[in-house]
């Protein structure tokens, strides 16, 4: 059976929050999104929440309150799925998973997450769940911490590349100006962000906080259906490939700046695609943290290892390139809300296949990939995307 498509969408406004909680982040995005796709809550078979959650909030049984956030879905089956950063991901693929198995037409699928309503040091130790605590619980600066570890690596064996990782960050601060969902609209140039200062300190060196994602809240939210019932709808975009590909989650026990599973799923989906990388038009990759992109540069085949840098200095990636990434401002401008963030990705792109993507429109975009990891590269997720009406 073929994949099934996504029909609709909706996205909150990623940013501090005045949403108490994810119930009322939810409810900002699922009427909206059924909207959007054409269709009414007693269309839906089932409902797929991502929400990471692991001490953010009090409450759990998170796949329960989205019945509660829009009329008629209160009686519909639902189930919450965490995957650390990549649980929006896990999330889409376990509801294509459900209507490929033939067990429903229609899914709802919502990721969201309220992580501003913590002090910052808790946001932090919450994160470095996603980690492997019997050996990482201690980094100094948590989990900026563990990505400052494999950065000072990466540089140990390639050389400093702090130059580069301020221009990945620049950029994804100026594509993130068009997005009207961003949390932080705000050009930064390549020398502010390439200078330690008051305004940009060290947060886990070599890591800058320009080199950082932000603590956001926000919610995004995906209808999928079959190729069937998608033929009937507005719009359509299909999957033509998907893959996920785990790796060891101790750092110790792998090379922690080989990226091997999402080289791996890379690969892999391009090839169950049929495509080459630079078939693609447009990639929306997790920049968590500025050295996840340069490194994900790599995994995704656009350098060798160690030759990243020369991609950034190239302009590969800028808009104007050749592959451009994360025109959506990525992580680091559109803010990353743990649970929302890979069904906000997948948005992201499905918007520009559509061309409903506004002032952050490519033109002619036909193919897009999606990159969404947890922790350190850990559950690796690729999307090949195509819009099929």
């Amino acid at each position: 059976m073929a994949d099934p498509q996504i029909v609709g969408w909706a996205h909150s406004k990623f940013g501090k929050s005045e949403a108490p909680s994810t119930r009322e982040l939810m409810a900002e995005v699922v009427g909206p999104a059924l909207d959007h796709a054409g269709v009414s809550a007693g269309d839906v078979d089932g409902i797929f929440v991502g929400v990471y959650n692991n001490g953010f909030s009090r409450q759990d049984f998170q796949g329960a309150l989205v019945g509660m956030a829009c009329e008629g879905l209160d009686h519909v089956p639902a189930v919450r799925l965490e995957n650390a950063c990549s649980t929006g991901s896990a999330a889409i693929n376990t509801a294509m998973d459900f209507i490929a198995a033939g067990r429903g037409r229609i899914a709802l699928v919502v990721g969201a997450e309220k992580m501003t309503g913590v002090p910052t040091a808790e946001a932090g130790d919450i994160l470095l769940s996603a980690s492997f605590r019997e050996e990482e619980a201690d980094v100094a600066g948590g989990f900026a911490g563990l990505f400052g570890r494999i950065a000072a690596n990466y540089f140990q064996r390639h050389g400093d590349r702090s130059h580069e990782l301020a221009m990945i960050a620049a950029k994804n601060h100026h594509n993130g100006l068009a997005n009207p969902y961003a949390h932080m609209r705000k050009n930064f140039s390549v020398e502010f962000c390439d200078t330690v200062s008051e305004k940009n300190p060290l947060v886990a060196a070599p890591l800058r906080r320009t080199d950082c994602s932000l603590i956001s809240d926000g919610a995004a939210a995906l209808v999928l259906a079959d190729a069937e019932t998608a033929a009937g709808l507005s719009r359509a975009v299909a999957f033509r490939a998907r893959r996920q590909v785990n790796d060891v989650l101790a750092l110790s026990r792998r090379d922690p700046i080989a990226f091997e599973g999402a080289r791996r799923a890379w690969s892999g989906a391009l090839e169950s695609a049929g495509l080459q990388l630079d078939d693609l038009d447009l990639v929306e990759t997790h920049d968590c943290f500025t050295i996840a992109e340069l490194i994900e540069y790599e995994a995704m085949g656009l350098a060798a290892p160690g030759e990243g840098y020369r991609v950034v200095r190239e302009g590969t990636t800028q808009r104007g390139g050749r592959l451009p990434v994360n025109l959506s401002g990525g992580l680091k401008s559109k803010g990353h809300p743990i649970g929302a963030t890979g069904v906000s990705m997948h948005v992201m792109a499905a918007m520009q296949l559509c061309g409903e993507a506004g002032e952050m429109q490519l033109p002619g975009a036909s193919l897009a990939g999606v990159f969404n990891m947890g922790g350190a590269a850990v559950a690796n997720y690729v999307s090949i995307l195509e819009r099929a009406k």
